[in-house]
């Protein structure tokens, strides 16, 4: 992989939402290159964040492409209010998505690409018959449903088997990484074979939001 093809996605779930306009204008002022939509419903993960209305806000108010993570149980309830609402990249839960084949295919009607995410202890080997269906794999590196979490260091290991279970299935889907991603973690998760980023405190909770962007797609282009 090139350092360019590094994608930085700031997550909406530490922004500060007295502030949503302009702080989503300075992480796309600064490159980000898709904005991270958590959608918790306090069932699959303990807690409650957004819906349609903040995805339809959202992408009224930017360019980015939105990156929406449902962590929520019956995925396909969402499936259509979300993409009519702008939601560009829709990924579900492996461990909530019983009927995966059918669900991949039902978000890439609505016009949607399709993303599976796996929680920490969730093997790899759930997502192997469908790797050639996805547009995005999604490996979480901390335990989902709050911001803020230290990165889990067997992590890395992980991304480097996602990615060789993509690279022979064929597969061109995007290997994202979301949790504890910052200055210290982003170069080894790049060097695993990761391509793209989630970063909520780290980008939001910087000084400079738009400088940190840049900070974390050098920290790859120096590994490259």
């Amino acid at each position: 992989m090139s350092a360019a093809s590094v994608r930085i996605a700031p997550s909406l779930l530490s922004v500060d939402f007295a502030r949503l306009t302009e702080q989503i204008a300075t992480i796309e002022a600064g490159g980000a290159d898709w904005l991270h939509v958590d959608v918790m419903d306090g069932c699959f993960v303990p807690n409650l964040t957004f819906g349609a209305k903040v995805i339809e806000t959202c992408a009224r108010v930017t360019k980015l492409p939105l990156d929406v993570h449902l962590m929520v149980v019956e995925p396909e309830k969402y499936f259509d209010s979300f993409a009519a609402a702008g939601a560009r990249v829709l990924t579900i839960h492996a461990e909530a998505a019983p009927h995966l084949h059918r669900q991949v295919a039902r978000i890439r009607e609505l016009g949607c690409l399709a993303g599976v995410a796996l929680n920490p202890a969730t093997s790899l080997e759930s997502v192997r018959e469908i790797a050639a269906d996805l547009d995005l794999l999604l490996i979480m590196s901390v335990n989902p449903g709050f911001g803020g979490q230290a990165f889990i260091p067997a992590s890395v290991d992980r991304i480097r088997r996602a990615r060789a279970l993509l690279d022979a299935a064929g597969s061109r889907a995007v290997l994202e990484v979301d949790g504890g991603i910052s200055r210290d973690t982003i170069t080894a998760c790049w060097r695993a074979g990761a391509d793209t980023f989630v970063a909520g405190n780290a980008v939001f909770g910087a000084a400079d939001p738009a400088a940190e962007v840049r900070t974390l797609r050098a920290r790859c282009a120096e590994s490259a």
